[in-house]
């Protein structure tokens, strides 16, 4: 880990921020920490959330500088919190339990464990449609501190429990900050795991812009994005690297016990509940 030694002022903040930190019986996100600190006047206005709070918190958790860990804070995210919902009766619940699916381990039988990361958030669906049972990890630009240490802790879990390689694709786009992007999440990545996991950036890289004949982007000329690419070459590179490390023959193996294993149940099912279970 990077020796990190924060003095004065910003040690004051961290010590402080930790405080708030362990004060609540929940995780907080850096924003509501950053509120706080700005109530007790460790900081002047709004504007030092991302010009010194968010750089210094970043810092502390990505050194694990005392207590700090990546994933000491919760992502501020949008996400909705289902809760209350459930079966309407006894005869409701039997029914669905009937219906149940066994679904398989897909990567037990394969030579490595494989992930696909793209930058592009809004083209999540092709890489949906062009790929089976293979983890997808959307980028959208530069990821959070706890972002990549998921990404790590589950890893480390994916490697220890197949005992194969660890291969990671990659897809992004063709500009300084799309190259910048990975390398960045993989520096970090990688010092917090032990898993000797393969990058490989598989498009778009220089040359592509010619071999698949991708239109400029408008706004910054001598850069292509991937969503220029057609539908056409998007699949072609994402099946053909993909096809270089799994076996779909072992997928539809795996799909075919899945099948015999769930009709074997329903059958076992309908006699139970046919007897008054």
């Amino acid at each position: 880990m990077n020796e990190y030694k924060p003095r004065g002022e910003q040690a004051q903040i961290l010590d402080r921020a930790y405080e708030l930190v362990q004060s609540v019986p929940y995780k907080v996100t850096a924003r509501w920490l950053f509120y706080r600190l700005l109530q007790e006047s460790f900081f002047k206005d709004k504007d030092a959330y991302k010009a010194k709070f968010l750089p210094l918190l970043s810092k502390a958790r990505k050194s694990f500088y005392k207590e700090w860990t990546p994933e000491t804070l919760s992502d501020d995210t949008r996400i909705a919190v289902i809760r209350g919902a459930g079966w309407t009766s006894e005869s409701s619940f039997l029914k669905d339990v009937g219906q149940a699916t066994c679904i398989l381990d897909k990567w037990q039988d394969q030579d490595c464990y494989l992930e696909i990361w793209f930058e592009a958030k809004a083209m999540k669906g092709q890489f949906e449609h062009y790929t089976e049972h293979v983890t997808l990890r959307p980028f959208g630009g530069d990821c959070s501190i706890s972002f990549k240490w998921q990404i790590a802790v589950e890893l480390e879990e994916k490697h220890d429990q197949y005992q194969t390689p660890v291969v990671i694709l990659y897809f992004g786009d063709l500009d300084p900050k799309g190259l910048q992007i990975p390398e960045s999440a993989v520096r970090d990545i990688r010092q917090w795991t032990d898993v000797d996991f393969e990058f490989i950036r598989c498009g778009l890289n220089p040359g592509d812009e010619l071999i698949y004949h991708i239109p400029q982007n408008p706004d910054k000329p001598g850069t292509y994005q991937w969503e220029a690419l057609s539908d056409s070459a998007a699949k072609e590179l994402i099946e053909s690297w993909v096809g270089k490390f799994i076996s779909l023959g072992s997928f539809d193996s795996t799909e075919s016990r899945e099948l015999f294993i769930t009709n074997n149940f329903r059958n076992r099912w309908n006699e139970f509940i046919e007897q008054g279970y």
